[in-house]
């Protein structure tokens, strides 16, 4: 059987970091050419590959997918504006953080509809792209899932409120690392390292231990047992962080947070 092609013709409505970042990395791999293109957005930023934006958007045939990449709280304001040309296309793919795909459906009656939460190393070709359909064809779901295959790993949950909790993690996690190498960074610093070293190192470190994660056979805690030496410097460090499960506990409180805010959002959309 052969394979599914991606969309061709794309309007991003709003296409701000996370928007941009795929549309870069679509663009970098051959995915889409930019004069298939055309954006609206409310003022002009910087965009790859010269594509085309406008306060509006463009007359001529319905295009391929329409992608929703405003601030969720626009999305009434998006339906009065563009709402009737919208519901033209066939197909919808939202990144809005929240918003249902009920939501979704009542807004914009007719295309079919795919929820996706991307996480912003998609612009490396390393990101993770959650993806939920209900009532979308199969047909639907395989162009959609080959448009995002550039951008690093898929995964699909037929369950809502799962995909809430994956986006949670993959959406919410690469800011929590960033802090986490901040934070790594600053530890060295107070042991009297300059700001600049620290943050190299930091930084390399994270790089590094990721890659050996994701290739090794085994899972991260077996790793990091196996980096401890029984009574060495490195398990002196594990201790604390084990102690009580503090780091679990966390990390746990954190996207408990941020799902919870999702949850909010999601009933704000409603009304």
């Amino acid at each position: 059987m052969s394979a599914v092609a991606p969309p061709r013709r794309l309007w991003l409505i709003g296409c701000g970091n996370m928007a941009g970042a795929m549309l870069s990395r679509w663009l970098d791999s051959g995915t889409i050419a930019a004069s298939d293109v055309d954006v609206v957005n409310r003022h002009d930023c910087g965009l790859p590959g010269n594509v085309r934006q406008a306060r509006t958007l463009p007359d001529g045939p319905r295009p391929d997918l329409v992608m929703l990449g405003m601030k969720p709280q626009q999305i009434d304001e998006v339906v009065a504006a563009y709402g009737d040309r919208i519901v033209q296309a066939p197909v919808l793919v939202s990144i809005l953080a929240g918003v249902e795909e009920t939501t979704l459906a009542e807004r914009f009656p007719g295309p079919a509809i795919v929820r996706a939460m991307p996480n912003l190393p998609v612009a490396l070709g390393k990101g993770v792209v959650a993806l939920h359909a209900r009532a979308a064809p199969a047909a639907v779901k395989q162009s959609v899932a080959a448009l995002m295959a550039p951008l690093g790993l898929v995964e699909w949950t037929d369950d809502e409120a799962m995909f809430g909790a994956i986006g949670t993690l993959e959406g919410c996690g690469p800011a929590f690392l960033f802090r986490f190498i901040d934070a790594l960074a600053k530890a060295g610093e107070a042991l009297g390292l300059a700001h600049d070293q620290a943050a190299r190192l930091a930084l390399t470190t994270v790089d590094g231990a990721a890659a050996m994660a994701a290739q090794a056979d085994a899972t991260p805690a077996t790793l990091a047992d196996r980096v401890a030496s029984p009574g060495g410097s490195t398990r002196q460090g594990l201790n604390v962080l084990d102690r009580d499960e503090a780091l679990v506990k966390l990390l746990t409180q954190t996207l408990a947070a941020a799902e919870r805010r999702g949850r909010e959002m999601a009933a704000e959309a409603k009304r």
